[in-house]
């Protein structure tokens, strides 16, 4: 039985990207990234904690496998491609007080 879900804008971008690039449709891709996700979590070789732990700084980026760590990175630069919510707040506030929140000329 099929069954629609909501997805956030920007993964719901990516997944369109990712599906042109890979000549499926939407629903496929998320398909494929289903079950790569779940196969990577039941290996048994890539710890699916130990990469959440690492994202959460609990335990170093060194302790993880190759593998774990390859995951991780791409998740760390996923996350770090976005701003959390105190940078919003910060700019949001540099921007209401008109301070400018860029390099200028000089």
């Amino acid at each position: 039985m099929a069954e629609s879900i909501e997805l956030p804008d920007e993964i719901a971008e990516m997944v369109r990207r990712e599906a042109q690039v890979q000549g499926r449709s939407m629903a496929n891709q998320v398909e494929h990234w289903l079950r790569i996700g779940r196969a990577i979590e039941t290996s048994g070789r890539l710890s699916g904690s130990a990469i959440a732990k690492t994202l959460a700084a609990e335990i170093s980026p060194s302790a993880l496998t190759a593998e774990e760590h390859a995951v991780w990175m791409d998740l760390f630069i996923e996350k770090m491609d976005k701003p959390g919510p105190q940078e919003q707040a910060f700019f949001a506030e540099r921007r209401q007080r008109l301070l400018g929140a860029e390099f200028d000329a000089s």
